[in-house]
């Protein structure tokens, strides 16, 4: 009996599994992640590729992020890169780890950094729910924001999973998520992934710079 249950088991993950992979192709999930990574992958590429070619034939960045740190506190650059990553994410994040690889502590300020994109991501989130109950802002945000709110509907927590991980404007995404009432718990669960992202994204600044 019990061996009967586990293969009826299997075999509904299987389903389900088959179930969503058929509604994601459909969908065309796939070939917007793919479509989404091959926009991205260029111009990450060269964003790296020329921050090594000024670090090492222009401006020296040892010397220039020393100078920032003396000129302004880490809590004034933290606060800045909180502004941005809860309203459209306006500065590339990539620059603030950048920032963080030349400070006394890389991780620590790597680690308060993926937190505070966290925590934008969750302020964009509650920002979405607030303009839902503004009915002259909601409808314009719903004409400028049309495509990330048909693909949260669409796809849900994997769109929060893809602008969690890819340079897809996380607060956008977030907004959309509150915008349609998407489960907060589930958004919190994905969002996670941002470490991720900052994580791995470290390895390869820190590397280079």
């Amino acid at each position: 009996m019990s061996s009967n249950s586990n293969k009826k088991r299997k075999k509904s993950k299987k389903s389900r599994f088959r179930l969503l992979h058929q509604y994601y192709s459909y969908t065309g999930f796939y070939a917007f992640v793919q479509e989404s990574l091959k926009k991205v992958f260029w111009p990450i590429t060269i964003f790296i590729l020329v921050l090594w070619l000024i670090h090492r034939f222009v401006l020296n960045f040892n010397d220039l992020f020393v100078t920032i740190t003396e000129t302004y506190s880490p809590l004034s650059i933290l606060s800045i890169f909180l502004a941005s990553e809860s309203f459209l994410g306006l500065i590339p994040p990539e620059i603030f780890i950048a920032w963080a690889s030349k400070t006394a502590s890389p991780i620590l300020y790597l680690t308060a950094l993926a937190c505070l994109s966290y925590l934008g991501g969750i302020f964009s989130f509650l920002m979405g729910r607030y303009l839902y109950k503004i009915p002259s802002v909601y409808n314009y945000i719903e004409v400028k924001m049309s495509k990330h709110i048909k693909m949260i509907r669409k796809w849900g927590g994997f769109l929060i999973v893809v602008g969690a991980l890819l340079p897809i404007p996380f607060s956008m995404t977030s907004i959309a998520a509150g915008l349609i009432h998407y489960k907060f718990r589930n958004y919190l669960l994905f969002g996670l992934l941002r470490f991720v992202r900052f994580y791995l994204y470290a390895l390869v600044i820190f590397n280079v710079l």
